[in-house]
């Protein structure tokens, strides 16, 4: 991977905050629960007057709550391979749900690539240092066979779905459990008695239980609220008068909530509540469907897919009890980039060099810290590459074409392009995006933008 002078630089500064301990010598343990396809826009804390979401409201409430966080990726797979490699989706293996170059080495099925044997994951730097790993929910970055499974990326123990397709039912009629495939009773031959979600709950609280006495990483990539939208109750939302998908949605996004709520009744019941920071959050913006009737988006242009706000802009809030603030609103401009220096620096581990992003660990404690300079996305159906710097925001259709910059605090909604008005600002951020493409063979950067690519526009 093409390493460029400020990731130099952030591996510096991530290094000197993995060096900024908590007040409390113990390290915690770490759980990071990222939900699927959920918007900004469809939490309470975030302003939602249609979803319920009282968990979340309650993480922001007794933790903090980030209004400035972002996805890896506007999808899912490049967001999971970006938030397990700790590199931006410029320098990430998987930078885009299937590939758009070298097809004629994937014949005869879907064009996907995977974590490789030389990836470093955030599971493998944790559970050198101690931690006992687990993952819960969909993986997405290596099928059965393949190096990218989660027993070959540091996980001691994997539950769920492994490819991303097989996870858009949710009454599969089995699973994946520690390498081996596990049927489900009641869901074979059609049958629809077992609804995943729960045996995922259930998986979470029997992990917890087990292994309390230990410290733990347990990453919960849960598959709600996206697939096919369904979900045995529509409850509470079965009088509103939304089509049926957006009930189904909305009770999708209640349900993913109700089980971290749970999570953290049994991190209590165990005396586990102060020795544990969750993170709370979800893998990128949502589908253009429920904007309508949810305003999923919130105040942002765009969705899934697009690297508008809109698509990339996600839901963050971080709770550990005598560590990181009670209460607190943080415009810190942090990205899932960030969050594998993050856990070196809470699981007392040295970030591997190579990381993009840095630590935000003395912000998560309540200390002042200087932000990385930038924030940088591609994505390749179609492509797209987006920057931010400060309050600045370039996005562009292909690497010969005009960026069009958009003033965050002034215009959150990027409704406003500044470039020609800012010409010395568009061109800095220009350089950026030239420079942080790495070359690969399955993610060719496009010159200019393709032709369909202007009926793809964010919304």
């Amino acid at each position: 991977m093409r390493l460029v002078p400020f990731t130099i630089l952030c591996t510096l500064l991530g290094s000197a905050a993995a060096a900024q301990q908590p007040a409390t010598a113990e390290r915690p343990n770490i759980v990071y629960v990222m939900v699927d396809d959920a918007g900004w826009g469809d939490y309470g804390a975030n302003g939602s007057e249609h979803i319920q979401t009282p968990v979340f409201d309650r993480m922001c409430a007794e933790g903090i709550r980030f209004t400035d966080h972002y996805a890896g990726s506007a999808v899912c797979a490049p967001t999971r391979s970006v938030l397990m490699t700790g590199l931006h989706s410029g320098h990430t293996r998987r930078r885009d749900n299937t590939a758009t170059g070298a097809l004629e080495e994937f014949e005869g099925r879907r064009p996907l690539v995977f974590l490789e044997d030389e990836d470093l994951t955030v599971a493998e730097v944790v559970r050198q240092a101690g931690y006992v790993t687990a993952g819960i929910g969909k993986w997405g970055i290596g099928n059965p066979g393949t190096s990218g499974s989660p027993d070959k990326q540091g996980f001691d123990h994997f539950y769920g779905y492994l490819d991303q397709v097989h996870a858009h039912d949710h009454y599969t009629g089995w699973l994946w459990r520690d390498g081996a495939r596990e049927e489900i009773e009641g869901n074979q031959d059609g049958g629809r008695q077992v609804y995943v979600h729960d045996l995922f709950e259930q998986d979470t609280l029997r992990f917890v239980r087990e292994h309390q006495d230990q410290r733990f990483f347990l990453y919960l990539p849960y598959t709600l609220p996206h697939g096919k939208y369904e979900i045995p109750s529509d409850a509470p939302y079965g009088d509103r008068p939304w089509p049926q998908r957006d009930k189904n949605y909305a009770a999708m996004v209640t349900r993913a909530d109700q089980t971290v709520g749970r999570l953290l009744d049994l991190l209590e019941e165990l005396g586990l509540d102060q020795r544990t920071i969750v993170f709370y959050t979800s893998d990128n913006g949502p589908n253009r469907a429920f904007l309508d009737n949810l305003d999923s988006n919130g105040p942002f242009r765009g969705t899934k897919r697009f690297l508008t706000e809109g698509g990339l802009r996600a839901p963050m809030a971080v709770r550990w009890p005598g560590q990181v603030p009670a209460g607190v609103v943080s415009d810190y401009v942090w990205s899932m980039t960030d969050w594998f220096p993050t856990a070196c620096a809470l699981a007392g581990a040295e970030p591997p060099a190579s990381l993009d992003g840095q630590s935000v660990l003395p912000t998560l404690l309540g200390r002042e810290q200087d932000p990385c300079a930038f924030q940088y996305w591609e994505i390749h159906h179609p492509f797209q590459q987006a920057v931010r710097a400060g309050n600045w925001k370039a996005i562009r259709f292909g690497t010969l074409d005009p960026v069009a910059l958009y003033d965050l605090e002034a215009d959150p909604g990027e409704e406003r392009d500044l470039a020609a008005a800012e010409p010395e600002t568009a061109a800095r951020l220009a350089a950026i995006l030239d420079r942080e493409h790495a070359p690969s063979r399955f993610y060719p950067a496009r010159e200019h933008a393709e032709a369909k690519a202007g009926k793809k526009r964010a919304p």
